[in-house]
């Protein structure tokens, strides 16, 4: 019995030494405040919380409230108010890059999970008129080099990466601004009309007109402009990639340019999608042809 209890209690310190690393790494892990953090980071890229209140869907006084909460849990102070706005403080700059490298960490471990049931499939957001025009002949021969591919098409200039699961877009914009992106085409536009079209605008927000030019019609996106040019209703200023088929075949004519324009098409992604082999693919595929 004296052994038996000897062993007992040599063995139960050992034990206690054993578990002791894993317990003091385990012990030692923080909790995170991942929404705070969340708000500081757009507060931070921002330097407002109004405009961060406004890309996250609350108020400014619940951005102003997660920031101060953050403040007392980290010890320091984040921003400082001046005469000319926000600031960020030395202990706020210090800690950013690592954070939002954090983020992206997150995310990639996100996208590696869902990786084995998307390998093949590509969600993409397009506007209708580019998709009919440029992409769509495209996509057709990316699936027969990869007849595997499956697509999910979603019209639209500003779908939300999140919300529809998308692994690329194409907008019509001046620059991929904070996603990683490629320019599929320069970006030049011309002005066009039908044969015999009368000497009036067709007016759409990518194109605006000179100040005290009256449009004879007035439309929402580029893709109307370009029908309405097609059916003779007036003149317009669109992308030269987006008429060049009409052009060709003699169905509009061009009546200036091609001039340098400030938008162009760009393909865009955030960076995990971006990073991903099959978004890689395909982004080669597309920028190259």
């Amino acid at each position: 019995m004296q052994n038996s209890l000897t062993e007992i209690h040599l063995e139960a310190p050992l034990a206690a030494r054993l578990r002791a690393p894993y317990m003091r790494r385990t012990m030692k892990r923080t909790h995170l405040p991942l929404n705070a953090l969340r708000v500081f980071d757009a507060a931070a890229r921002h330097l407002s919380f109004t405009r961060a209140a406004d890309e996250l869907a609350v108020t400014p006084a619940a951005v102003g409230q997660q920031i101060r909460a953050l403040e007392d849990v980290l010890g320091v102070v984040l921003f400082r108010r001046t005469s000319k706005g926000l600031e960020l403080t030395d202990e706020a700059e210090a800690g950013l890059d690592p954070l939002r490298e954090g983020f992206l960490r997150f995310e990639e471990a996100v996208q590696a999970m869902q990786a084995g049931q998307s390998s093949h499939f590509y969600t993409i957001a397009a506007p209708r008129e580019f998709y009919a025009q440029w992409l769509a002949v495209r996509l057709a021969a990316f699936r027969r080099a990869n007849p595997e591919v499956r697509y999910q098409l979603i019209g639209g200039d500003e779908v939300d990466f999140t919300e529809a699961n998308l692994d690329v877009a194409v907008r019509l914009v001046e620059g991929p601004d904070e996603l990683e992106g490629v320019q599929l085409a320069p970006a030049q536009r011309v002005v066009v009309a039908a044969e015999g079209a009368p000497d009036e605008w067709v007016a759409w927000p990518g194109a605006p007109l000179p100040e005290g030019v009256e449009p004879a019609l007035q439309v929402g996106n580029a893709g109307q402009a370009l029908a309405s040019a097609l059916a003779g209703l007036g003149k317009a200023m669109l992308p030269l990639l987006l008429c060049e088929e009409a052009l060709e075949s003699g169905k509009l004519k061009v009546l200036e340019g091609p001039d340098e324009g400030r938008r162009a098409y760009w393909l865009v992604a955030p960076r995990p999608q971006w990073r991903q082999k099959k978004v890689r693919a395909l982004v080669e595929f597309l920028a190259g042809g």
